[in-house]
């Protein structure tokens, strides 16, 4: 029985070649040695270093589980991390393939790019606004390569926090210049609106986002450095994409971003 479970590395393999081959694979939690969330992690580290072997270059992070909700229903009492590699984002209106991704949602997101390292062990708003260049809103496309989302914390954070794609807006806006709590956010799909949701649906503030993560980088020795992207968490219900079609963000002050998918 031993035999058939799977090690760091046979697991960080499985993912890599779902990814590859487009096939999404069973659920990875039952069949680890240890499905603890450092293994998780464990995992995503080494498709990671991987990545970084390949030569694809990193450039941010996600923040995921940023819904007390959806946290509840993952039985985990905080939110989690993926990477982001420049190769993952799209530019905006440019077409995304549906024959690319596995199983699609999109999720619409305020992104923040730092101008400064932070890599204090401990990290407070201050330290976040100060170093935030400035924010963009942002949609991220997530996808699994579990298949059908039956997804576990550890088969997740294991899957890069369920990462694919991410489109960044056009209008850089100071931190100052817009409520990061009150502003609302819109979707919109072929003009149908699809999503609905507020600044303070993540965490209560994107900072508190934008500061667990910076304080568990650094405990990762992968801290936040000057030209990273945090794409902070999800201001509403994520979208399944079933179908072709544009996809507009609005969030109030930083303008609009679309995606469009073919």
């Amino acid at each position: 029985m031993n035999d058939q479970l799977l090690s760091i590395e046979s697991a960080a393999a499985l993912l890599r070649e779902a990814q590859q081959s487009g096939k999404p694979v069973a659920p990875i939690k039952d069949r680890l040695r240890q499905a603890d969330i450092q293994t998780a992690y464990a995992i995503q580290e080494q498709n990671t270093q991987y990545a970084l072997s390949q030569g694809r270059r990193l450039v941010g992070r996600k923040i995921g589980l940023t819904s007390p909700v959806v946290q509840a229903q993952l039985g985990v009492d905080q939110p989690d991390f993926g990477m982001l590699f420049a190769d993952m984002a799209v530019g905006e209106n440019t077409p995304v393939q549906l024959s690319g991704l596995i199983q699609p949602k999109v999720e619409a997101e305020i992104a923040l790019v730092i101008g400064k390292d932070l890599n204090h062990e401990r990290h407070t708003y201050a330290d976040i606004i100060g170093a935030t260049e400035y924010a963009l809103a942002a949609i991220e496309i997530v996808d699994s390569r579990i298949v059908d989302w039956k997804i576990s914390i550890t088969d997740t954070v294991a899957d890069n926090a369920s990462s694919a794609l991410f489109v960044l807006g056009s209008q850089p806006v100071l931190l100052k210049d817009f409520s990061l709590t009150e502003c609302d956010m819109s979707m919109m799909h072929n003009n149908v609106q699809v999503s609905v949701g507020k600044g303070a649906a993540c965490l209560g503030n994107p900072l508190n986002a934008a500061v667990w993560l910076a304080d568990v980088m650094v405990q990762c020795g992968r801290p936040l450095t000057a030209g990273s992207i945090i794409l902070t968490g999800a201001l509403g219900p994520m979208v399944a994409v079933s179908s072709a079609g544009t996809y507009s963000v609005s969030i109030d002050g930083l303008g609009t971003v679309n995606t469009v998918f073919e």
